[in-house]
């Protein structure tokens, strides 16, 4: 509560340094995406070593959220961000100067544990530094920030990756990273747990390597189907790992000395347990959509990167509309029905996109992909503040990571 009060307006100066941190998490994820048929023919790359340059980052960040979470609330959450953009600067170096397909796979999954950092310690940050009335809206933001790289991604590096040397697209998140070191270092004050957490090696153990199985093998459900082998198998040896965690992150929640990763007790609130389940169903909702489109926009419609990138822009308006001024219509209505008008919303734009054809106009595009962003963005922040609104500052950190991970998969799946 301290610092909550020392702050005043600079917390939001505060957030604006968080955002920037999360843009340059964003960028780099939607860049490779355009840059894969280029690196095919610079790093001779193969078909399964063009996976794994995705797959690298994809498993990093899976591992690294609860760990990320655990050392902000040990360690300082300003100090783990200012380590993590540090490190995803120099990865993105890393990636630029690559000069074989398994540099650059060590190269991101260098990036992705930094990454993994900065979308944790940015979320937490936002909840130990916001009161419960600023925080809707300062989640609202964040959320804004999340996915406002989605477009702004294939615009820059569709141009870059035809101008310019196909390392640019990496080296952009340099001067990101550099800015974003100088802004939290200046304006965002440091936050950690009262009371050092303990160090729950199985917990961690259990947790890392159960997601990083249920990532791979969704991966591989994608590449070789459901009921390939591939998928099956890790899927079950990560269903076998998570039960294990939870197990035992319950049995150390209710011995009076126990130190868990996770407190298993989070999940008697409902406001916790939905709103992680809520935001993970809003999130993949709208990876579904922002998935299909811009192969729509490009196979069907035959425009470039850079116009399916512009034809991304309605939805992410929709998603700041929506997200921004969520904490006033929660005020109004209540967070229930807020969220669940936000749902409705968002099924209304995914059913008029349903009916898209070869010939549809440019029109209706904006007017249902503003729709489906505008229900996302009500949903997700309403859901996601209604989760971190039960978390102690003590641990935010840890809090956080399992509300990232929960929506994290949705885009995997």
């Amino acid at each position: 509560m301290a610092v909550m009060n020392g702050l005043g307006a600079r917390r939001w100066w505060a957030l604006g340094a968080i955002t920037l941190a999360v843009m340059a998490a964003g960028l780099d994820a939607t860049v490779l995406s355009l840059a894969l048929p280029t690196l095919t023919t610079a790093l001779h790359a193969s078909e399964s070593q063009l996976q794994w340059f995705v797959t690298g980052y994809t498993l990093a960040l899976g591992v690294a959220m609860l760990p990320a979470g655990l050392l902000g609330d040990r360690f300082g959450r300003k100090r783990v961000m200012l380590i993590a953009l540090a490190a995803f600067g120099l990865g993105s170096v890393a990636c630029a100067f690559s000069t074989t397909p398994n540099q650059l796979i060590a190269a991101r999954v260098e990036l992705g544990l930094a990454g993994a950092a900065l979308t944790v310690m940015a979320l937490s940050a936002v909840t130990v530094i916001f009161p419960e009335a600023e925080r809707p809206r300062a989640i609202g933001i964040w959320s804004a920030a999340n996915f406002l790289a989605l477009p702004v991604g294939p615009i820059l590096g569709g141009w870059m990756l035809a101008n310019f040397w196909w390392g640019w697209v990496f080296l952009i998140n340099v001067p990101v990273a550099l800015v974003g070191l100088l802004a939290i270092l200046l304006l965002m004050p440091e936050s950690r747990s009262a009371e050092r957490p303990g160090l729950d090696i199985i917990g961690l153990a259990t947790s890392s390597t159960g997601l990083s199985a249920l990532m791979y093998g969704l991966i591989q459900a994608g590449e070789h189907g459901w009921g390939s082998s591939a998928a099956i198998l890790p899927m079950l040896f990560a269903a076998v790992l998570l039960a294990a965690f939870g197990l035992w992150e319950a049995r150390l929640t209710a011995q009076p000395e126990g130190r868990p990763l996770i407190d298993i007790r989070l999940f008697q609130a409902p406001p916790f347990t939905w709103g992680v389940t809520l935001a993970g169903l809003a999130v993949f909702g709208l990876f579904g959509a922002l998935f299909g489109l811009p192969q729509y926009f490009q196979a069907v419609l035959g425009t470039n990167a850079q116009g399916s990138g512009l034809r991304l822009l309605p939805i992410i308006g929709g998603m700041v509309v929506g997200a921004v001024p969520a904490d006033r219509i929660v005020a109004r209505i209540g967070p229930k029905f807020t969220a669940a008008l936000g749902f409705v919303v968002l099924a209304i734009g995914m059913a008029a996109g349903g009916t898209m054809t070869a010939a549809t106009g440019d029109a209706f595009i904006g007017v249902w992909t503003f729709t489906v962003g505008l229900g996302a963005g009500m949903c997700l922040s309403t859901a996601a503040s209604a989760a971190l609104g039960q978390l102690s500052a003590d641990r935010a950190g840890v809090g956080s990571a399992l509300m990232q991970t929960v929506t994290k998969l949705g885009p995997a799946f």
